[in-house]
């Protein structure tokens, strides 16, 4: 059976259409569709949707972080010109040269002496190779002349942790090593291109043929990638992995939005974030079982396998079939899923206006036009929207920066990164719990202000003590986690209908602007330690205080009207005033 509040023949469709699956409050005179919705809920098919579109977020957190092993630099020198007999490091000498990482470890300043078959004697660094003139003895420490040359050989790497990786496959040191560092950025500039994309199309063409277009490509750019022919065709693979790794995760999020019931709305859509965190745990165990980048490679892109067979049983959504006007559909899709269900169906005709349902209700009403400037409707909401675009840029940043800086904290990295996925799942409970305790802002605030602690307590602990420093991520990830995973819903709460979509939007894209800043960040580690852990506690901290001067939109329905939007800071002064 329908809801009785749900079979009202007079229903304006305009509110489906205006905020499809973003869902108001029942004051707004649309309690008949979240009940709709929470009628939905009730059956196995939407736990089965909803199951099988999260489990494709694992391979959206794998091929995310799949950069974090295939990247690795491992201790390498130059290769010397022929066969090695003898090899002097420091006071040390061995007969191979393979060994000599059992030695000594090979700092920026030392170098190998070895001395090959045909009697020459050669100093060996990372990037140059020196022949001596003199070849009578062979001591480590040498004043003649000596001449030197790149390393025209190659390089010799240490196979202790990673048999090969992209760096030794393709020789990415020395006056090549940018060419390394650019793996990540480039294919976070992926990300922020295909959520532009996918999320214009999934508007367009509907969000089951995206899902169904960007899980495909997963799965063979995955697999293409593990079998690239130079560094230069790897990167246009895992550039266009990127893109449809970040247009699924979009549009992922509200396929699920507008299929769950608004009772379970909130944790389903935040917790779909947790089959991300899993699929960074699954990075960590693939990188600690296998050692070869390709076949690593090849076995995280078959976690996408079950869901390319498969996602042709998704349906698209009623309400985006309802927008474009294609009642017949939506009713067909209502069908089966009350068939799945074992319930009765709702007729269509029944909730929507007969002039909308009938012949001539081939299209939708037409709804005006907003652009980007509208976040900027006056002075108070301009300045929610740059707070807002801040806590978006800085929980990305911070996010992908505890993420990819898990492996330099000593220790062991695939525990580090394994535990760094871990944390998000219990952080999402976090969320759900208490934004709904003490609400949205104070949540946001108290996980800001933490992570920027966090990163202040990271920076004065010894490196002897890396297990204190590992917890201590920990926790600051489980901070940053929240943060990040509340802005979405926050975002939402905080603009009216007409421009909610361009606000989710809009932070989207900053935040990707964070992700691509965030391995480039790491990399200021060399230039001092704590550089990450600096920049992201500042921004974390400026972001939390900021915060205090956004509403709090716990208890509040959702904004349908400019008014209301604004009304939210005049209760929040009103409130602090009290």
């Amino acid at each position: 059976m329908c809801p009785k509040e749900a079979r009202r023949p007079g229903v304006d469709s305009r509110s489906i259409l205006t905020d499809p699956g973003g869902g108001t409050s029942p004051q707004r005179g649309e309690g008949h569709w979240d009940s709709l919705r929470d009628w939905w809920l009730r059956g196995r098919y939407q736990i089965f949707l909803y199951f099988t579109c999260a489990f494709q977020n694992i391979s959206c957190g794998i091929h995310y972080l799949a950069s974090v092993f295939m990247t690795v630099f491992p201790k390498y020198t130059c290769r010397p010109p022929g066969n090695v007999s003898r090899v002097l490091f420091h006071n040390v000498s061995n007969w191979r040269l393979d060994d000599i990482w059992n030695l000594l470890p090979l700092s920026h300043e030392d170098h190998v002496v070895v001395q090959l078959q045909n009697g020459e004697i050669w100093e060996l660094n990372r990037c140059y190779r020196f022949r001596r003139d003199n070849m009578s003895t062979l001591n480590y420490d040498y004043n003649g002349h000596k001449s030197g040359s790149p390393c025209l050989d190659g390089y010799i790497y240490d196979k202790s942790k990673w048999d090969s990786t992209v760096v030794t496959h393709w020789d990415l040191v020395c006056n090549r090593e940018w060419f390394a560092r650019l793996i990540q950025p480039t294919f976070m500039l992926g990300v922020l291109l295909g959520a532009l994309i996918f999320g214009y199309l999934s508007d367009r063409v509907g969000r089951r043929l995206v899902l169904w277009s960007t899980s495909t490509g997963m799965y063979l750019f995955g697999i293409a990638a593990a079998f690239a022919l130079d560094y230069y065709s790897f990167m246009i693979i895992r550039f266009l992995l990127a893109i449809v790794a970040s247009g699924y995760l979009v549009v992922v999020f509200v396929y699920v939005t507008e299929l769950i019931g608004m009772k379970a709305r909130t944790w389903a859509s935040i917790h779909v974030h947790s089959f991300f965190a899993i699929g960074t745990m699954v990075v960590a165990l693939t990188g600690y079982l296998v050692r070869t980048w390709w076949i690593y490679q090849i076995i995280l892109s078959t976690v996408t396998f079950p869901f390319v067979l498969c996602c042709w049983m998704l349906p698209e959504t009623p309400f985006w079939l309802l927008s474009e006007g294609r009642y017949e559909e939506a009713q067909i899709v209502v069908d089966k899923m009350a068939k799945w269900n074992r319930a009765s169906t709702c007729q269509l005709s029944e909730l929507l206006s007969p002039d909308v349902y009938g012949p001539v209700g081939n299209k939708p009403p037409e709804v005006n036009e907003h652009n980007l400037l509208d976040l900027f409707y006056d002075w108070n909401i301009g300045t929610r929207t740059l707070i807002v675009w801040l806590i978006w840029f800085t929980g990305c940043l911070g996010f992908y920066s505890f993420s990819l800086n898990s492996v330099n904290l000593g220790g062991n990295e695939y525990l580090n990164l394994f535990l760094m996925g871990a944390v998000e799942i219990p952080a999402y409970v976090f969320v759900c719990l208490g934004m709904d305790i003490v609400g949205r802002r104070n949540i946001l605030i108290i996980s800001l202000i933490s992570s920027a602690v966090f990163c202040g307590v990271i920076m004065v602990i010894p490196k002897d003590y890396y297990v204190w420093s590992v917890v201590t991520t920990m926790a600051g990830k489980f901070a940053i986690g929240s943060a990040f995973g509340l802005i979405y819903l926050y975002t939402a709460e905080l603009y009216p209908t007409m421009i909610r979509t361009q606000a989710m939007g809009s932070g989207s894209m900053v935040s990707r602007a964070g992700s691509i800043i965030a391995p480039l960040c790491i990399y200021l580690s060399s230039v001092w330690i704590f550089m990450p852990q600096l920049l992201v506690g500042i921004l974390a901290f400026v972001s939390g205080m900021l915060t205090l001067k956004l509403p709090e939109t716990l208890g509040k329905p959702l904004a349908t009207t400019w008014e209301e939007a604004t009304r939210l800071d005049v209760e929040k002064d009103g409130s602090s005033g009290k």
